[in-house]
């Protein structure tokens, strides 16, 4: 990533502090990804497969918490729609549409080129009607991410669905693709290759169009899920920090990851979620617009952030509720945690 992280009043320096989060909505385990609709409403797909609603206050106090509808699967990556419908990539059925209003589920795309669509992570649209989603990995389901992750199988992909076609392929060989956004304008889609720990771009309009390359390289944590915010700046959640063991499997050859994989799978290894909490923002020209970061949060493994006007709204796969923090001003010095 070219530059250094900088607030958005153009500051240089280290990350500012992520506000001290309020935990609201406990009821909903494991909310990996948590969006916002033109109404400010928020949406949030949880680990039993429900699809919550709710509504905050400025102050981030909940309004309201329901669960109005259930994919029978596993819910990540969310997209609301102008209509009232929502997008939802079910890691388990595919790409879904739901209507919150009648709780009613159905089916989209569950293949790709006659291959069973698997481990779906999050989701876009376009004004025409287009979708464009990502699948993180071809070998290995949500389940075993973790195995896809060490083994550094290159196998994710970015998918375009126009209104009554099928799934075709953009961008193969990706690394552990997730979040998706467009551009304000349409003209580009980013995409967070969690593997590499970068934000790819690619091309939609203009001479390069059908082409992709690189946004924001060098990222210092593990990129998730991806939101256009109120001020057309992309928001990208890290999961963890980067960890120099897992750079050093990466550049080892593909037979020790995969040996590596399968004995952290024979004793029953894992990741634990770490306790530094950092969210990103970027402009559509990759330039950095804001760096946070709490080195003792709360709240664990944050996989998505959504700026509403006052709040910064944070989901998590491994934490139950969701956490809101005060949107920190240009000048505001954000309470440590």
């Amino acid at each position: 990533m070219s530059g250094q992280l900088t607030d958005r009043a153009g500051r240089g320096g280290g990350p500012l502090t992520l506000p001290a989060p309020r935990i609201v909505a406990p009821g909903i385990e494991g909310p990996e990804d948590v969006v916002a609709d033109a109404d400010g409403t928020l949406f949030a797909g949880a680990a039993d497969g429900a699809i919550w609603r709710l509504r905050l206050a400025a102050s981030g106090a909940v309004d309201e918490a329901t669960a109005v509808a259930h994919t029978g699967g596993r819910p990540l990556g969310l997209q609301p729609l102008p209509g009232g419908e929502l997008l939802v990539c079910d890691a388990r059925r595919g790409l879904l549409c739901v209507d919150p209003r009648r709780g009613a589920v159905r089916v989209l795309a569950d293949e790709v080129a006659g291959a069973p669509l698997r481990f779906a992570s999050n989701v876009t649209a376009a004004a025409d009607g287009t979708v464009y989603f990502t699948v993180s990995s071809r070998r290995y389901g949500l389940d075993e991410w973790l195995g896809d992750f060490l083994e550094h199988t290159g196998t994710g992909q970015l998918l375009r669905l126009r209104p009554g076609g099928t799934p075709e392929v953009l961008l193969d060989g990706l690394q552990f693709a997730n979040g998706v956004a467009l551009a304000p304008d349409e003209s580009f889609l980013v995409v967070a290759e969690s593997g590499a720990c970068r934000l790819s771009r690619y091309r939609l309009t203009g001479p390069r169009a059908g082409t992709a390359d690189t946004l924001a390289d060098g990222l210092p944590g593990y990129p998730d899920n991806l939101s256009l915010g109120p001020d057309g700046a992309f928001w990208v959640a890290l999961a963890r920090p980067r960890s120099a063991g897992v750079a050093l499997l990466h550049g080892m050859p593909r037979g020790v990851r995969r040996t590596a994989w399968e004995v952290m799978k024979r004793l029953r290894l894992s990741l634990p979620p770490h306790p530094t909490a950092r969210v990103l923002a970027f402009r559509p020209d990759g330039g950095p617009a804001r760096d946070l970061r709490a080195v003792r949060s709360p709240y664990r493994m944050v996989t998505s952030v959504c700026r509403t006007e006052h709040l910064l709204v944070l989901g998590s796969i491994a934490e139950r509720g969701i956490a809101v923090c005060p949107f920190p001003g240009a000048d505001d010095p954000s309470p440590a945690l």
